[in-house]
């Protein structure tokens, strides 16, 4: 009822609140989730993106990032998504850092005009890593024989259960070297006249919020709240918004319920994948 009778005043005599769209954009960047976490990826946050662009009346976006990073093609897809939505609707963008945003998390955190991070966040690690386990050697003391028949030479490259190859590795760091290429483009675009000549930013290192304003990684120190109120007054309000959850509690697109049988299996690999995860972040200290 309050906001119907402050409709019906003169409009010099509302006190408007200047409204602003917040997406979080939280957690391990990966295609696909998991029964034990919840993966960032472009098809969770697509609809949340397009909704808070879609609010004409907001003077900018404002995006929280908090990520130790993960997929590169996810991370790409979300940025690219951001971008594409900033000059269709004519928005600019604010991102601030929580905890990280490293590696795959800078990546996103580069579709901002602005990056702001508190000056204890963790920003950068601009590199690619790949990792995984060998298990030849347990094979043998298992008494386990591999067997695995293939056509194409390089069709078990890089299989964790025979010994590695020096042109395998090779091969996947030709890779790495690829990808790291286009995210130092990225950098370099979006962070062009910012950027210090220091030959460690694209190192892979990762520094505190305070260094990464050094560097140039970033625009500026602060708090998401008090920059805004800063920025549009005080009479902000702050709109977090999310993406649809299904009747289950999800996040509704990509959501499959296909029955009891792929409980047991994707609890297993939930399992791993939550160590991976919890490794991603604990490299940052978190």
């Amino acid at each position: 009822m309050a906001g119907f009778f402050r409709r019906m005043l003169p409009k010099r005599f509302r006190k408007e609140r200047v409204v602003i769209p917040v997406v979080r954009l939280s957690g391990v960047i990966a295609s696909g989730g998991g029964p034990l976490r919840q993966s960032l990826n472009l098809a969770g946050v697509s609809q949340a993106l397009e909704k808070a662009f879609e609010m004409k009346a907001a003077p900018v976006v404002a995006l929280v990032v908090n990520s130790p990073g993960g997929s590169p093609v996810q991370s790409r897809m979300i940025y690219n998504r951001i971008r594409d939505l900033a000059q269709e609707k004519q928005k600019k963008v604010l991102v601030f850092v929580e905890d990280v945003a490293a590696s795959g998390g800078y990546m996103i955190a580069l579709a901002g005009d602005e990056i702001i991070a508190d000056a204890t966040s963790i920003v950068g690690s601009i590199g690619v890593v790949s990792g995984g386990f060998g298990f030849p050697e347990l094979l043998k003391k298992l008494g386990v024989e591999r067997r695995v028949y293939t056509a194409g030479e390089n069709k078990v490259i890089l299989d964790p259960f025979q010994p590695e190859k020096e042109k395998d590795i090779e091969y996947l760091k030709s890779l790495q070297l690829e990808i790291h290429k286009v995210f130092i483009d990225m950098v370099r675009e979006r962070r062009a006249g910012k950027l210090t000549d220091d030959e460690t930013v694209f190192s892979g290192l990762f520094w505190t919020g305070g260094r990464g304003l050094e560097l140039g990684l970033i625009d500026g120190l602060g708090d998401m709240r008090q920059e805004l109120r800063k920025r549009f007054g005080d009479k902000i309000k702050l709109e977090l918004v999310t993406t649809p959850r299904s009747l289950f509690g999800r996040r509704a697109p990509g959501i499959s319920l296909s029955g009891m049988d792929n409980i047991g299996a994707g609890l297993a690999s939930g399992l791993a994948q939550a160590a991976e995860e919890k490794a991603l972040w604990g490299r940052y200290g978190l």
